[in-house]
């Protein structure tokens, strides 16, 4: 009995690899996962660190899988480019939220201003806002917040790599800044506008990097779609390999018998003077078989096994 044309177009297929999404402003990142998901007729997806639907900027998709190097991509650094409106506190701390208080406009030059931003610059404690898809006894803080419920939360640790100011403008300061993983932008809005002797809310928040991905690299939804209506083939052409997003990991390359065995889930010895912690693992052909771990005694374990073809 064969499948009906209906039930053949529905079937997903195997797809692998990564592709680089422009988020739109207004979407949520699972639907944008789920809009690119549908266009590529993928069986599996995920996304890497979502942003808020009013953020725009890079959102990292992966298919197939590529969906194993999710993990390694949520612990990457990350940039944005912010845009603060001063004075002005928000309950969700970003434009979408209904505005709570406001306070006078400090008298502060750029200069003055780029002195107050350094001082975030390096490792800091943050407590994540109410806002946000943390739990607390099983449920989300953003769940919590729409009741009107406020609750503690731990602080967590951040890094700051680097701020630049950009602009300042009345009540408008923009600047970019290049962060840890776990790091909340409209909490540190709100930190820095504290420090300034004022308040205020994120009304624009475009994320321009994900580890070593650039905006460059990104693809516009528009873009993702007309490569669609040319063909599934054409969009599919897009996509990056896995082993992309894992560069900053050392490569070791195997032979076939030890390939072999590290594809089966087996620790092997490797000869090549690597140090230790993850690594990239090839084999010939420079085939990518996964991500291992070695060991100061130059055996190899495998941590993530990729099953390309």
């Amino acid at each position: 009995m064969t499948a009906s044309p209906q039930a053949a177009k529905s079937r997903k297929e195997v797809v692998d690899g990564l592709l680089l999404l422009n988020k739109p402003p207004g979407m949520t990142s699972n639907r944008a996962l789920q809009t690119v998901k549908r266009l590529l007729n993928a069986k599996k997806a995920g996304h890497t660190g979502s942003l808020d639907p009013a953020a725009t900027g890079m959102l990292p998709l992966c298919f197939g899988e590529a969906t194993k190097v999710c993990a390694y991509l949520l612990d990457a650094d990350k940039t944005y480019r912010v845009t603060a409106r001063l004075g002005t506190a928000t309950d969700t701390a970003d434009a979408d939220g209904k505005e709570i208080a406001t306070a006078p406009l400090p008298a502060l030059s750029a200069d003055d201003w780029n002195v107050i931003v350094q001082g975030f610059v390096g490792e800091s404690m943050q407590v994540p806002p109410m806002y946000s898809a943390l739990k607390k006894d099983g449920k989300r803080l953003y769940e919590l917040a729409r009741k009107g419920e406020t609750v503690e939360r731990e602080q967590r640790p951040i890094t700051i790599h680097e701020i630049s100011l950009l602009e300042l403008a009345g009540s408008r300061l923009v600047f970019r800044v290049s962060c840890s993983k776990g790091t909340y932008v409209r909490t540190l809005v709100e930190d820095l506008a504290r420090r300034a002797g004022t308040m205020a809310h994120t009304s624009r928040l475009h994320r321009e990097s994900v580890a070593h991905f650039q905006a460059e690299e990104m693809l516009d939804l528009a873009a993702i779609e007309s490569l669609a209506e040319d063909s599934q083939v054409t969009l599919r052409q897009k996509l990056l390999p896995p082993d992309v997003a894992l560069t900053g990991f050392p490569a070791v390359s195997l032979d076939p018998s030890a390939a072999m065995r590290f594809r089966g889930g087996q620790a092997v010895a490797v000869s090549e003077k690597s140090g230790t912690g993850l690594v990239r693992v090839y084999g010939a052909g420079q085939l990518f078989l996964g991500v291992g771990e070695l060991a100061g005694d130059s055996r190899l374990a495998p941590r993530r096994i990729f099953l390309t073809p």
